[in-house]
């Protein structure tokens, strides 16, 4: 591998923050759930973008501890007033129906249907995402306000749905690089027109996807789109023998509004990526936050589950359930931006470089301090200004080239920059000093 591959500029030559939205925009619309079509034409949408191989596994299947459920596909939903007045409708936003819920077609009382109504009271003009993947039940979401205004009498109600033998179907695009490690990086796809969760997961790794596909690189990419939970589940399930190739991993979502970023370590804690995405913080994102791993989230608590206890954080702007749009028909497409997509793209770019570029260097003078002065390096290291900073960085990295400490080992042991030891280390590379 060579460190004057420049992966991060690649990387940023593709697309932009615009072409992340309006690929957002484009399937907002989509009806998603943890299996049907709309899955499918959303993985159908990806797979015009970046080569996906899509996986269709059936309802039945054992995956450890877990059964692929049935699958499930809506075509209209609606409750009628006394009057015979459409007051709610599937047509209008697909939030209105609790996904997965089974067919229905009936007349109650108001007081039964408020049996199967949800709503939230303290946000009273949006619409709740409420699920029922593994309890067969039936159910609306509708703005607190609507409820408010429904009156006594007879209701009908709509679900033109079905629950049958079918599969969860998942897709994976795979770039192969120099080595049969992987990275893997993973977003969630179930999520009906929620555009922060996690239609920006699915834009920003879409967008990575191609650029990838156009730099050469030293570990294999692997980009799962799959629906959460079980999907991941399911992903495992049938790549156990190779899951141990993953050396880093990034579960990807909430990347397109403004705030954070936040991370969450891997179980393990201190592995690479973790360390790598402290790092990118420090330098790109200051204000971002790190936490340590909790069993509750998204994916990543399945990769990180104890029998795989794979190399995987959780990267996000606002954290899952902190931010009050979440989960409700206010996560639209006000609530991101192509702005706030680019920055989180940006992020994750530079989190790939620096492991890419991340090596261990080894001093072809290892007693005592070479003279650099000789060959010309202090001159080469820029103006006065830097040029503490840069004789330091190049003072560690000699110190530290013993074989045993990558350019990341030696960014934390000194406090200097990693983009600034890596500068430096190329330097001496070119110099005859460092060796590989």
């Amino acid at each position: 591998m060579s460190t004057s591959r420049d992966i991060l500029q690649a990387l940023l030559r593709q697309g932009s923050g615009d072409d992340m939205y309006d690929l957002v925009c484009e399937l907002f619309p989509v009806c998603r759930s943890i299996s049907g079509d709309g899955v499918r034409a959303t993985l159908d949408r990806i797979a015009n973008e970046i080569p996906l191989t899509i996986h269709e596994v059936p309802s039945g299947s054992e995956v450890f501890d877990w059964t692929v459920p049935k699958e499930w596909n809506i075509r209209e939903a609606w409750i009628k007033d006394p009057s015979g007045k459409k007051i709610v409708d599937f047509a209008d936003h697909n939030l209105h129906v609790v996904s997965y819920s089974m067919p229905v077609r009936e007349r109650l009382s108001l007081a039964k249907l408020k049996e199967h109504l949800f709503s939230l009271p303290d946000r009273p003009d949006w619409i709740p995402y409420r699920t029922s993947y593994y309890n067969e039940s039936w159910g609306f979401c509708l703005t607190h306000r609507q409820l408010e205004a429904l009156e006594d009498g007879e209701y009908e109600v709509c679900i033109d749905s079905t629950l049958s033998a079918g599969s969860l179907t998942y897709g994976e695009c795979f770039i192969e690089g120099e080595t049969e490690d992987e990275f893997m990086l993973s977003a969630h796809i179930c999520h009906p027109s929620l555009a922060n969760d996690n239609l920006s997961g699915i834009a920003l790794l879409t967008r990575l996807g191609k650029a990838l596909l156009s730099v050469d690189t030293r570990y294999s990419y692997r980009l799962i789109f799959a629906p959460g939970t079980i999907g991941s589940i399911t992903w495992l399930a049938q790549n156990k023998a190779r899951a141990s190739r993953i050396k880093h991993g990034l579960v990807v979502s909430c990347v397109g509004d403004g705030g954070g970023p936040t991370y969450k370590r891997s179980r393990r804690g201190d592995v690479d990526i973790d360390r790598a995405v402290s790092q990118v913080f420090s330098d790109f994102a200051p204000a971002g936050e790190i936490e340590d791993f909790s069993p509750y989230g998204y994916d990543e608590r399945q990769y990180c589950s104890p029998g795989f206890n794979l190399p995987v954080g959780l990267l996000e702007r606002s954290k899952y359930g902190a931010f009050p749009e979440y989960h409700t028909s206010a996560d639209d497409l006000d609530f991101v931006s192509p702005v706030n997509l680019d920055f989180s793209y940006n992020m994750v770019a530079r989190i790939v470089d620096l492991i890419e570029t991340n090596w261990s260097p080894v001093s072809t003078l290892p007693f005592c301090e070479p003279q650099l002065g000789k060959r010309g390096l202090y001159e080469a290291m820029g103006g006065d200004n830097q040029r503490v900073d840069r004789q330091m960085a190049m003072l560690w990295v000699l110190n530290l080239a013993c074989g045993n400490h990558s350019l990341l080992d030696m960014a934390e042991r000194s406090g200097v920059r990693y983009s600034l030891i890596r500068e430096v280390s190329d330097l001496l590379v070119r110099n005859g000093l460092l060796r590989r």
